[in-house]
Formats: structure tokens, C-alpha cells, sequence
């Protein structure tokens, strides 16, 4: 058509430079020689080479619009020339990714080929290159697979509400493909440069979130201060896995995400309840936006941040708000979500109370893994060298057979349900206390989630409390009435100079200087374990009952109360747990006088006289000599009570010492 135009054109003006009668003629000659044959002249072929296409898509022919499949008008992206070439499509051609382009004219007449989409065209290079075996060598490549992957499973990737036939958000609307160089190196200026400009990308879309983004602190480093460090929607939201924020996954990931910054803040909040049972993987606590926000983060000096002083009551009212949870009390402000030991001039009482009980834990744990190791030593050293503890005489005496019994049937059911209560409570509390180990989620699971975890951790809690007061209005009352009963006597639990003068004897005959201390009715050990379970609930159920209380505790008591409390009760419990599965197994069923165990004189309330006059001889002389012995001794149990006894030790046994691996794997592995 062009041609044609041309030449008409060219003919008129030559003609009309002609005499009429040479115009005539030359009419006649045109007339007869013109045809379709004589006037095909060769067309030249459409060039879609990429300078053709940016002749008129470098947005300086002004606006280009097209329609779209609704048939409304769209504005083409302009190309800009530079950029292009510094882009890493750069040597590619427009037509490789525009198919469906096949000539240059305007409007394009499109061909029946699908213009190719972005996900389509990188996951064919990346499957090109494993199958070449070039896969290792283009990393970058496997970036983008793996970004497609995660957009296909994205909030993105969803069809739009208005639209079904096309998704939510497309890589072109986040991609401005004609450009695109991110910079692989994200330490580079370029780098920052790029993330810089991610907000107002976003708000393109995301108006209403933008602007509140804009006056938050992220923002306001970001956008006004230029800082290319702080947080941006994608250090959240994430690059390509972009999830509805109301899904658990996303709630999980979000304190991991703030923590990536807030590393100091991410460890002192998985020292408090909320973080550990979101690291379990539940979300039923605050996390990092319940108090802090969201896109309008603002910092805590700020009169209208969430966490201002005149604000966190509110806070914390949107989760303790009387239904769901008791409603939170004036207490609740001083509560430090972020404490930690290591800050002694904004954190005292931590710091106190975190020194304290490591102390305690070092002390006990050096005292009396001495004391198991040395033992342990004299007794298989004494066995090695045929040694043996002279015993009393006991020649003539009819009840040789017959066994002395220990324990009362009240004595020995109380020592079962301490046992049994007490593995549970170690295995709920350890569970919260080591939420990070790796075994820690599945026990929560097993249970049923952290709600039943913590029903449960409360249950046992209460039946422990509820044996223990039992067992002491019991014991108080009968002692009490015995007018006999001499506190600091040999029938006494309560310590005395002898258990002192016992435990010093004990040191000299581990290290050969003297004979084995002659133990009356209770050992110095056997009372300190006594006393350990009255320590114990004083200690840890009260810090625990604040815990589980924290509206009643937050009433009466300042808010750091809480903070020292969840220190002192995880510490406490870790010591009597490891305390209970090592040295008091030690002391009962693992010392080479007691192998192979298990001691079930627990069980079965009595043991051999031989056994009972070997390991408590100044009580066997005292009852001999008092003529008394007889009143406590009884048959044998039978076979099956012992068969069931040694079953039912070597179960607590085991379990004890799988709480103490799982403890081990918590504590040394980073759990906590």
C-alpha cells in the first residue's frame, strides 16, 4: 500500500510537468501495459529485529495503548533503551518472549502462538540445563525455579476475585521484565538501590497498606532516611511465597522474619511463654505484631505506639481480654517481654534471679555428682579387692528368713503417684522449656497441641500439690499424737548433727580414711530427698502458680514478678528433674551394691533382713537391743509381687532416663 501511494504520487508530479499530448499518450501506454503482473513489485519482509520494536515502544512516539480481551484500552509499558540493554534479557529478542507478534505494522496482526509466560520460559532453561548436565553450573537459574515453584503455591498465584481467568498478581505487575536486573550480590550498592524501590512497587496494589508503611519507623528509615538496611514489605511478606497473613504458616514465620533484624529481642522473647509456644508451632500466643503492629510498627517512646507505657494495658487486652483468657491487670505493664540476665542496669531482678539459680544448679549438681562418682568408685574398688562392710552378729536368730518392712502401703502409693506425677510434669514442662529442641513439636502434637500441654503440665501439677498435702497432714497428725516421737531423734526425717557427722565419715570412706558411716532409720541423702519435694513445691509450684495465674499475681504483685518467676520455676524444675533421674537413681538403683537394678523395696515396702541390716545397721542394733525388731518383720512378698515390682521399677526407669536424653538433647543442643 505504501508503494503504491509512492508511486502515484511520483506520477502526478511528473505529469504535471508534461505537455498534454505527451500525457495523453503516456496515459494510453499505462493503460495498456498497467496489470497486477506488471505492478507487483517485491515487498520487503517485517523486521522484528529489536530495533524495529523499539522504534516505536521506547515511549517517545507518546502514548501506546492496546485492547485488551474485556476491550477496554491499556497502556503499554514504554521500553526504555538503556535500561534494556543493561538488563539480563539484554540479548534476547522481543520476539522470543512475543510470539505471538508476527508482523510490524500497527495494530500488530497476532498469530495463533501464545506469547510465552515467564514461568513457562525459565523452568524450560532450567529443565534444558539438568538434562545437559549444566544444572550445577547455573545457580542462578535454579533461584528462579525454585522462585516459580514458590509463586505457583503463593496468595499470588490465586485466581482473581473480579477476574478467575487471570491471577491475583502476575510476574510482569512486580517485574518490570524489559529492566530486570536484580543484583545478585546483596551487599552491592545496586542491590540497595533495588530494595529501595520494593515499597512503592508494592503499593501499587497496596495502596492503604503504603501509606500506613510510610509513617511507621520502618518506613520513615527507608523512605525518608534512605536507609536500604530496614525492613520492607518483602522482609516480611517474603519475594515469592506470598501467603494470606491470617494462615498459620505465615503467623510462624513472621517472628522469625522480625527477628532476622531483632536478633537480641527474637532470644529474650523465646525465653517467655509466648515464644516457646510459638515455637512449638502453635500460634495461641502474642507474637511479634500482636503487640508491636504490623505495617504501622512505631517505636515504643512514640505516644501513639502500641507498647508505650500508656498504651500496652490495651495491648494487652486484645488477648487477655476476660473471655477467652482472664482479663489483664494493672501488673501486666511492667511485664518485660524482652528481658534478659545479661542487663543488669534495665533488668535487676533477672539478672538477680537468673545468677542465683545457676549458682544453685552448679552447686548442687557439683556436690552431689562428686559425691555419686566417688561412691560409685569406693564401692566397685571394694568389690574388685573382695572387701566387704562387717556386719552385726546375728547368729541363732529364728527370723533370718523374714523381711524387714520399710514402707507402709501409705508410703509406698504416695512414692508411685510422686513418680508417676512428677514424669509427667517433666515431660509437659520440658516440652515448653526446650520448645526449640527437635523432639519438642512432636510431643506437643502427641498431646493434642499446647493448650492440652499446658492443661495437662496444670493437672499433674495439682495432683502433686494435692499428694503432697495429704502426705504431710497425714504424717503431722500421727507425729503430733505420738508422744514418743523426738524430732531431731533417729526415727526423725528432720536432719541432725549425726546426718552431718554421716556425710563427712562418708567422704573420708571414699577416700580410704576411715570405715563406712553406721546409718540409722533414714539416711543423710534419703533426707535430703525427702526435704527436696517440700522445697520443691514451695519453690516451683508457687513460681508455677503465679505462671498459671497471671491476672490474680498482676493484681497484687509488679509485672516483673512474672519475669523472675518463669526463670526461677524453668531452672528449679530442670534441676530437680535431672536431680531425680541421676543422683537419686544413683543413689537407688545403679551403684555396683545395687546392681543389677532396680531396688524395689519402694514397691514392695520391704527388703531382706540381710539387705536392711547391711545398709542401716545403727537402726537393726537400736530395734535388736530394744527387743523391737520383731514388730516389723514380715514374710517375703510373693514371686508375682516381686516379678511386678521389678517391672514396674524398670519402667519408671526407663522413662526417667528417656527424660533425661531428651533433656540433654534440649539443653545441649540449643532447645531452650
Amino acid at each position: 500500500m505504501r508503494i503504491t501511494t509512492s508511486i502515484i504520487h511520483y506520477c502526478s508530479t511528473l505529469l504535471s510537468a508534461l505537455p498534454t499530448r505527451l500525457i495523453t499518450g503516456f496515459c494510453v501506454l499505462f493503460a495498456v501495459t498497467a496489470s497486477p503482473a506488471a505492478l507487483a513489485v517485491p515487498a520487503s519482509p517485517a523486521t522484528l529485529d529489536n530495533a524495529t520494536c523499539l522504534s516505536c515502544h521506547d515511549g517517545k512516539q507518546g502514548k501506546l495503548e492496546a485492547t485488551a480481551s474485556d476491550g477496554e484500552k491499556r497502556r503499554l509499558r514504554d521500553v526504555h533503551a538503556a535500561k534494556f540493554g543493561q538488563s539480563v534479557h539484554a540479548k534476547m529478542e522481543c520476539v522470543a518472549c512475543h510470539t505471538d507478534i508476527t508482523d510490524n505494522t500497527s495494530p500488530h496482526r497476532k498469530g495463533t502462538t501464545k506469547a510465552l509466560d515467564c514461568a513457562q520460559c525459565h523452568q524450560t532453561l532450567w529443565d534444558k540445563a539438568k538434562q545437559a548436565g549444566t544444572a550445577t553450573k547455573s545457580s542462578r537459574l535454579e533461584v528462579v525455579a525454585r522462585n516459580i515453584e514458590a509463586y505457583q503455591q503463593s496468595f499470588h498465584a490465586r485466581p482473581d476475585k473480579e477476574n478467575p481467568a487471570v491471577p491475583m498478581a502476575t510476574c510482569t505487575q512486580c517485574h518490570d521484565t524489559h529492566a530486570f536486573n536484580v543484583p545478585a550480590d546483596k551487599q552491592s550498592p545496586q542491590y540497595a538501590a533495588w530494595r529501595k524501590e520494593v515499597p512503592a512497587l508494592c503499593g501499587t496494589c497496596h495502596e492503604e497498606q503504603l501509606e500506613t508503611f510510610a509513617a511507621s519507623v520502618h518506613g520513615i528509615e527507608v523512605l525518608d532516611k534512605d536507609n536500604a538496611k530496614a525492613a520492607i514489605c518483602t522482609s516480611c511478606h517474603t519475594n515469592h511465597e506470598i501467603t494470606s497473613s491470617s494462615l498459620v504458616s505465615f503467623k510462624l514465620l513472621n517472628n522469625e522474619d522480625c527477628g532476622g533484624c531483632h536478633k537480641e529481642n527474637l532470644k529474650s522473647y523465646r525465653d517467655t511463654y509466648h515464644g516457646k509456644v510459638t515455637k512449638l508451632g502453635y500460634v495461641a500466643t502474642a507474637k511479634c505484631y500482636d503487640c508491636h503492629g504490623s505495617h504501622a510498627v512505631l517505636g515504643a517512646k512514640d505516644p501513639a505506639s502500641k507498647v508505650h507505657p500508656d498504651n500496652l494495658l490495651k495491648t494487652c487486652k486484645q488477648c487477655h481480654d476476660g473471655k477467652k483468657r482472664p482479663l489483664a491487670s494493672a501488673g501486666f505493664v511492667s511485664f518485660a517481654p524482652h528481658a534478659n540476665s545479661n542487663d543488669f542496669a534495665r533488668y535487676p531482678q533477672m539478672w538477680i534471679a537468673t545468677k542465683s539459680m545457676i549458682a544453685l544448679l552448679i552447686g548442687v549438681f557439683a556436690f552431689f555428682w562428686l559425691h555419686s562418682g566417688l561412691w560409685y568408685h569406693r564401692e566397685w574398688k571394694d568389690r574388685q579387692e573382695g572387701k566387704t562392710v562387717p556386719h552385726v552378729r546375728t547368729d541363732a536368730l529364728p527370723q533370718e528368713h523374714k523381711h524387714f518392712e520399710r514402707f507402709t502401703v501409705g508410703w509406698r502409693v504416695a512414692h508411685l503417684a510422686f513418680a508417676l506425677t512428677t514424669m509427667t510434669l517433666v515431660l509437659t514442662g520440658i516440652t515448653v522449656l526446650f520448645s526449640g529442641a527437635t523432639w519438642a513439636p512432636g510431643v506437643a502434637k502427641m498431646v493434642g497441641g499446647s493448650v492440652n500441654l499446658a492443661l495437662i503440665h496444670r493437672i499433674a501439677a495439682a495432683i502433686f500439690v494435692s499428694i503432697f498435702f495429704i502426705h504431710f497432714v497425714y504424717v503431722m497428725q500421727r507425729l503430733l499424737r505420738d508422744k514418743d516421737f523426738h524430732w531431731f531423734g533417729p526415727d526423725s526425717l528432720v536432719p541432725n548433727w549425726k546426718d552431718l557427722d554421716d556425710m563427712v565419715g562418708m567422704f573420708k570412706w571414699f577416700f580410704g580414711k576411715g570405715p563406712k558411716p553406721r546409718f540409722d532409720r533414714w539416711t543423710y541423702f534419703e533426707k535430703f530427698d525427702y526435704w527436696a519435694v517440700f522445697w520443691g513445691v514451695s519453690i516451683i509450684g508457687g513460681s508455677g502458680l503465679m505462671l498459671a495465674l497471671p491476672h490474680v499475681t498482676a493484681s497484687y504483685l509488679p509485672g516483673w514478678v512474672l519475669n523472675v518467676a518463669t526463670v526461677v520455676h524453668g531452672e528449679e524444675a530442670f534441676l530437680a528433674a535431672v536431680f531425680l533421674f541421676t543422683v537419686h537413681f544413683f543413689n537407688n538403683h545403679f551403684r555396683p551394691e545395687k546392681m543389677p537394678p532396680p531396688d524395689i523395696v519402694m514397691f514392695t515396702g520391704t527388703q531382706s533382713l540381710e539387705e536392711f541390716r547391711h545398709e542401716h545397721p545403727a537402726q537393726y542394733q537400736r530395734l535388736v537391743d530394744a527387743g523391737e525388731l520383731d514388730k516389723y518383720l514380715v514374710d517375703a512378698p510373693s514371686r508375682p509381687m516381686r516379678l511386678g515390682a521389678k517391672i514396674l521399677g524398670l519402667s519408671l526407669i526407663a522413662i526417667g532416663l528417656t527424660l533425661l536424653v531428651l533433656i540433654g538433647i534440649g539443653f545441649f543442643g540449643g532447645g531452650g
